[in-house]
Formats: structure tokens, C-alpha cells, sequence
């Protein structure tokens, strides 16, 4: 009894975790059509009027010149809510907090709707510049060595300069990550895959980046997939799964499993990868030199599990991380066959 309530605790956690992704995908995703909406309406402000696209003295949303383009008379938007650091709305406009839009900073940067002043001398840096130089930086040193201090120092600028263009080393931390994953390779679903080759082949090529870039592992999650980038691949994953019958919810679960998967086997990877590093030893080596000091600490009575697998010496040899994750991802796909199998759903 005990080992079955466990089992519904557990199942039970699974489905809130799931339904917690969700919900902040749904926000996610709204956010985004609000943004979207928010930047065609000044498009066609700006279209409208006078030919300036800051939308101070064009046609406002009632066709009248130079209406307030919250519909207010004889006003004018503050461009200056849309400033680079995603700086504060006008509340006499009631514009929404952000770059002018309905998008958090680092969302509207990484979509390149983010308004920029248009007026002063013109900037030495660029966001690309910035977010290049932290990313070289991040991939020398590692994470920890990026900040806006540092990053300003590779680009010989004040720190001050680099909040025109990013507001806190938490925005340029989405950016880097945006810019290191890049966009899913062509070859996504392969032609002709079933479901089961395009969503390990998508595995491989999302394990490809994190190994390419292991600072990537070590960014905070800031949320759902939000940016180009990153919606891109997460498209490519919900495109594999096409076919199989499984409902929407369904398919977003397998595509959250996996994601998981492979982000938790390239952190164990890269971890065990630096201590054999840091020991200056060969892998076999220093994997026989654990599995003698666990037969000299594990006494065989108390640990007899334990004990086999040491005689075994299945431990002395050190196998190829891919090996490891072929293992796991085959076996998680097996899984998933038996629920496509059985026509599953997210309930």
C-alpha cells in the first residue's frame, strides 16, 4: 500500500508539473500575440502618418493627424517608453511596461521589436556586439565570468554604456542564450523520419548545442521558450511528434520529457567530464581508481547489490558518454511507443 500511494504521490506531482509548464506556456504564448499586436498597430501608425515611424506627429488610430496614438487628442506616444534598457511606460499613455510593448526586455530585443531613440549621437556599441562578447567570454571562462562590468571591459566601454542596450545582466543572459542555440538545423525532422527518428534526431542536435556550449547549462531558466530561437526548435520537436495521435497535451508532455532529458544528461556529462579534467588522468584510470576505493569503503554484506556490480567490473571501464545517451533516450522512446501505442492523452 505504501509503495502504491508513493506511486500516485509521484504520478500526482508529474501531472502538477505538467500543468504548471503549461500554464506558463499559454502565458508565454499570449504574451507574445500582445507584443505582436501591439507592434503591427504602431506599424500602422506610423505607415499612416507623416512618414516618421516614432509615431509623434503621424495619423493616431482615428485616422486624425497628429492623434495620440492611445486615441487621446492632440498628444503623442513617449517613444521613450520604448528606450533600450526596456525603460518605464508613460503613465499619462497608460503604455504598457517594456520597450512600448507588452513583451518583457529581453523578449522584445531577441524579436527585434524594441524601439530605439532615434535621436543623439550615433551609439559606438550594438546589442550583437555586446551579446558577441559575452558569449566569447562565457565560452573561455564560464558563466560566472560574465558580467556587465567584464563584458564592458572586452568591449573598451564604460559599464554605464551597456545599459542603453541591455537593462541587467539577466536580460543579456536570455540574449546569450539565444545567440549560442541558434536556430534548429534544416535537416529537422529528417525527410522521410517516422516519429520516433525525428524526435531522437532532434535529441542529438539539441545535445549537440548544450556540449558545444556548456555555459548554457549553467543559465538560470527564466521561463518557457519565449525567444526566436528557442520557439523555433521547441517547433521542431511538436513537429516530429505529428501523426502520432497523441493529443495536444500529450505532445507537450513527450516534448517537455525529452527536452529534460537531455539537458540532465549533458550537466551530468559535462560534470563528470571536468573532474576527470581536473584529475589529469585518463578515464579508465581514474574510473578503476573509484571502483577500488568503493570495494575498499562498500562492505559486501551491507552492500551486496553493490558489491556484484564491482565484481562485474562493469565500473573499471569508462563508456562513451554518447553510448549513455543512447541508452536513455531509446529507452524513453519506448516509452513513449507504448503510449502512442495505446492512443495515450495528457490525462
Amino acid at each position: 500500500m505504501d509503495v502504491k500511494r508513493g506511486a500516485l504521490r509521484a504520478a500526482g506531482a508529474v501531472r502538477v508539473v505538467r500543468v504548471v509548464w503549461a500554464v506558463r506556456v499559454v502565458r508565454a504564448v499570449r504574451v507574445l500575440r500582445d507584443g505582436v499586436h501591439e507592434v503591427r498597430r504602431r506599424k500602422v501608425m506610423a505607415d499612416g502618418g507623416s512618414g516618421r515611424g516614432d509615431g509623434r506627429t503621424g495619423a493616431g488610430t482615428d485616422g486624425r493627424p497628429g492623434a495620440r496614438a492611445d486615441g487621446g487628442p492632440g498628444g503623442r506616444a513617449d517613444s521613450r517608453a520604448g528606450g533600450p534598457s526596456g525603460g518605464r511606460a508613460d503613465a499619462r499613455a497608460g503604455a504598457p511596461a517594456g520597450g512600448g510593448s507588452f513583451l518583457p526586455p529581453a523578449i522584445e530585443a531577441a524579436w527585434g521589436v524594441r524601439e530605439r531613440p532615434s535621436k543623439g549621437p550615433r551609439p559606438s556599441l550594438t546589442l550583437d556586439r555586446i551579446v558577441g562578447a559575452a558569449v566569447s567570454l562565457a565560452s573561455a571562462e564560464g558563466l560566472d565570468a560574465v558580467s556587465m562590468g567584464r563584458v564592458a571591459k572586452e568591449l573598451g566601454v564604460s559599464t554605464m554604456s551597456l545599459y542603453r542596450y541591455v537593462s541587467a545582466k539577466s536580460e543579456l543572459y536570455v540574449l546569450m542564450q539565444e545567440a549560442a542555440t541558434g536556430t534548429p538545423p534544416d535537416r529537422l525532422p529528417p525527410p522521410g523520419a517516422d516519429w520516433r527518428e525525428a524526435l531522437a534526431a532532434w535529441a542529438w542536435a539539441m545535445r549537440e548545442v548544450y556540449h558545444r556550449n556548456l555555459w548554457l547549462l549553467r543559465v538560470p531558466v527564466a521561463g518557457p521558450p519565449a525567444t526566436p530561437n528557442m520557439v523555433a526548435w521547441w517547433e521542431k520537436a511538436l513537429v516530429a511528434l505529428e501523426g502520432t495521435g497523441l493529443d495536444e497535451g500529450a505532445v507537450l508532455s513527450v516534448t517537455l520529457l525529452v527536452s529534460g532529458y537531455v539537458k540532465n544528461e549533458a550537466v551530468l556529462t559535462a560534470d563528470l567530464a571536468a573532474v576527470v579534467a581536473a584529475s589529469d588522468d585518463p578515464p579508465e584510470q581514474v574510473m578503476a581508481r573509484y571502483s577500488r576505493t568503493l570495494r575498499r569503503l562498500a562492505d559486501p554484506e551491507e552492500y551486496p547489490a553493490v558489491t556484484r556490480v564491482l565484481d562485474s567490473g562493469v565500473l573499471d571501464v569508462a563508456d562513451e558518454p554518447e553510448d549513455e545517451f543512447r541508452f536513455g533516450l531509446e529507452r524513453i522512446l519506448d516509452g513513449v511507443a507504448v503510449l502512442v501505442a495505446a492512443g495515450g492523452t495528457a490525462s
